[in-house]
């Protein structure tokens, strides 16, 4: 061996290929790409799904369309009275239990996508949510999720590049690229692959084998990287000054994201979820199931960034459900299934205010006369997040078969 391995010798010494090859550390990575030269700056970037099939026209109504007020006669917000939204821009106004989002809307890092969907009509949640993570819509074939796809063109092996902070990995995320999913970070302890010790008795013994100079000393910094990688040590990590996360479940995951964050592991994506946004019955309005849903979400978010402070540049936040809800409430005070929904982004990169195309909710310009389009392919924003986070991607491959047709403009 030379004092400049290469990344498979460097791994083999290790004894981190194969099954192992997840669970290297992050430092390897750094080492690695110091070795090529400086890489393209990336950021993070985070997915909150929201379950169930969000109401775009409640998280972001477009208050002044006569059309949507007529179609809502008791679930129409306004900008005035005991159902007021908060102002953003043009026709639209935000949901008032989003108001701790407002500040990040006024600095210019929140940015909202109307009329985002799927360019086919599935119906039904399973379907829906098949074909936004799988990143092939209509196609029910694919073995794997457009963010674990993402991932393959990189040349980093970190243990935590890839998180889901739920019980399960979401659909998003399966494949060859590895990801961990863990329902707490407290829970989490490091495994190196086919070694069944602790991960830092595993390191121990793999490097008092090595004999090259170079390798003891990657060794010897493995054990900070290792102490990094704890999962009781980070669940340790103190919030920011001042910034309180309320005690909900997506609070205490985004809690968990910031801490990986915070704690340099070397994370380039993080996804989370949200249920509870199947609203057919008694959604209500400023008060009710959904203001609840809403309240949750803004607050865990609006913690989050806070927490984050200076960090949040290089983090991409995107909040985004399977499909919308229908235009007209139903006889039940709620809404069904619809098409297009709401996309919201926020952190680094993000150009705020209201991106996209919308047109006033006439039956004429409805889908099947009942529900908002997707205007947008939900595939042209996750495009440009993924070109702005990760420069260089290959698009192609993480949604085979689209080709973009035009630039939202959501990010830098």
């Amino acid at each position: 061996m030379t004092a400049r391995l290469s990344r498979r010798q460097l791994l083999q010494a290790l004894g981190l290929t194969g099954a192992g090859l997840v669970l290297a550390p992050s430092f390897l990575s750094r080492a690695w790409a110091a070795t090529l030269g400086d890489a393209p700056a990336r950021r993070a970037l985070i997915t909150v799904f929201l379950r169930g099939g969000a109401d775009g026209l409640s998280l972001v109504p477009p208050v002044e369309d006569d059309a949507y007020q007529r179609a809502r006669p008791t679930l129409a917000l306004k900008f005035e009275g005991e159902h007021a939204a908060l102002k953003l821009t043009g026709p639209f106004g935000l949901h008032p239990s989003l108001g701790a989002l407002m500040p990040l809307w006024s600095e210019g890092k929140l940015a909202v996508l109307p009329g985002v969907g799927l360019p086919v009509t599935p119906r039904s949640h399973f379907d829906a949510q098949d074909f936004m993570e799988s990143g092939t819509p209509g196609r029910k074939a694919t073995a794997d999720g457009w963010l674990n796809r993402a991932l393959l063109d990189a040349k980093d092996d970190a243990p935590l590049r890839a998180v889901a902070l739920q019980p399960t990995l979401p659909r998003a995320l399966y494949g060859n690229a590895g990801a961990l999913a863990m329902g707490r970070l407290e829970d989490f302890r490091l495994r190196t692959g086919r070694q069944h010790g602790d991960a830092r008795q595993g390191f121990s013994a793999l490097y008092s084998g090595a004999v090259d100079q170079a390798l003891k000393g990657a060794g010897a910094d493995a054990f900070e990287a290792m102490s990094k990688l704890d999962g009781a040590r980070l669940a340790k990590l103190p919030v920011s000054p001042g910034v309180t996360y309320p005690g909900t479940p997506l609070a205490r995951r985004l809690q968990d994201i910031a801490r990986l964050i915070k704690g340099d592991v070397g994370l380039e994506v993080a996804a989370t979820e949200m249920g509870g946004w199947d609203t057919h019955v008694a959604q209500g309005v400023t008060q009710g199931a959904f203001a609840r849903r809403c309240e949750e979400l803004g607050n865990a978010l609006a913690a989050f960034a806070a927490d984050l402070g200076p960090k949040l540049d290089t983090v991409t936040v995107l909040v985004m459900t399977e499909f919308g809800r229908t235009v007209k409430e139903n006889g039940n005070q709620g809404t069904d299934h619809g098409v297009g929904g709401v996309m919201f982004a926020l952190g680094g990169g993000v150009k705020g205010g209201v991106h996209g195309r919308f047109e006033s909710l006439t039956v004429d310009r409805l889908q099947d006369g009942r529900d908002v389009p997707s205007w947008t392919d939900v595939r042209a924003p996750l495009s440009e997040a993924l070109r702005a986070c990760r420069p260089g991607v290959a698009l192609a491959k993480v949604f085979p078969g689209y080709r973009e047709d035009s630039t939202l403009g959501m990010f830098t």
